[in-house]
């Protein structure tokens, strides 16, 4: 069971985090027919982290506390890293310090905090 537990988080990890990343790439765009792409992957990515929330544990108790931390600490190197990547490669007006709060909104969506 505690295999299946930390895949479920990793899958979660991933899919918040892929949320988070176009949330931000959607707010350094100006273009509307890529905001749509951006919005759209946005809702795949939560509904599906939304899925695996539920089946890591009772979706209306939140986890322990050490977990939250794992969890926040990975999600944050995740978005980070991808989006510095975006940057290198040539992706404009990206606000990296809009990381932290979008982190504590979806981890609240989710009822993990």
């Amino acid at each position: 069971m505690v295999q299946n537990r930390n895949k479920l988080i990793k899958l979660f990890i991933g899919n918040i985090s892929n949320a988070i990343i176009h949330e931000v790439l959607e707010k350094a765009i100006n273009d509307s027919e890529i905001s749509d792409r951006y919005q759209k992957e946005i809702n795949v990515s939560f509904n599906n982290a939304k899925e695996y929330r539920e089946k890591i544990n009772p979706k209306d108790s939140p986890l322990p506390e050490k977990d939250i931390k794992h969890i926040k600490n990975q999600i944050r190197n995740n978005v980070t890293n991808k989006l510095k990547q975006r940057i290198s490669q040539g992706y404009e007006n990206i606000n990296l310090d809009l990381i932290e709060g979008l982190i504590d909104k979806f981890l609240k969506n989710t009822n993990m905090i």
